[in-house]
């Protein structure tokens, strides 16, 4: 039996979100009073309590909500720690009515010494990137190919790896990082959006350059991370 071949990532799977503007009624909508008339949407940080909970959120804004109901889903895993997601929720006082959370990957960067694997650079649908306003994120938006296949073994994988370190005069560095996106054997019929975040603790570095392989060529993309 044919089986959809679902996007891997070497640190964690990514989920995709519907849109929600559908379920809105023409009369609601028009009046402003619909569930999703208020409906905003935000990277955030999701706070887990010891229940596996998300009670709380941090958007890339800084602000911070109490949730008016823990939310709860299978990604949610782990107890009493933090999950980085994407999802859209009403803003009501100082609290946040969530209508979608999912889960969005905060990968690590390896450098490429101790890359445990061959690095590979099949090409990706470029979108941009991006840094959050509080500066703890550098983010990637990508559209990969994907299809049906015979092949149970066909995956796609992507990373974030090291490449070299250039320190200059005036003793500011830049690290160069390389997108690492494997194809794997899956089928190229049509795209699928893909958000990955990397933390900036993580980059050893005043700025980054980011070198993405699309369809069209090489992209390399530049951002002071402090």
């Amino acid at each position: 039996m044919k089986k959809f071949q679902l996007l891997i990532l070497i640190i964690a799977l990514t989920i995709s979100l519907s849109p929600l503007l559908i379920s809105c009624t023409k009369d609601a909508y028009e009046k402003g009073e619909g569930k999703y008339s208020l409906m905003r949407g935000d990277f955030a940080e999701a706070i887990v309590n010891s229940s596996k909970q998300v009670t709380s959120i941090i958007t890339d804004d800084g602000d911070e909500f109490i949730l008016t109901s823990p939310y709860t889903a299978k990604w949610v895993s782990k107890a009493d720690t933090t999950y980085r997601c994407m999802l859209y929720y009403n803003k009501v006082d100082s609290k946040a009515e969530i209508l979608s959370m999912g889960q969005v990957p905060c990968v690590g960067v390896t450098p490429l010494s101790q890359f445990d694997r061959r690095l590979v650079t099949d090409p990706v649908k470029f979108e941009s990137t991006w840094m959050s306003k509080t500066g703890r994120y550098l983010n990637l938006s990508l559209l990969v190919k994907t299809g049906i296949t015979d092949d149970s073994t066909a995956v796609q994988k992507l990373a974030i790896v090291s490449d070299t370190l250039i320190t200059h005069a005036d003793n500011k560095r830049i690290r160069h990082l390389i997108l690492h996106h494997e194809q794997g054997n899956v089928p190229e019929y049509y795209s699928t959006q893909v958000y990955i975040s990397i933390p900036t603790k993580l980059i050893d570095a005043d700025s980054v350059r980011i070198s993405v392989n699309s369809y069209d060529g090489e992209i390399v993309v530049k951002h002071r991370i402090r």
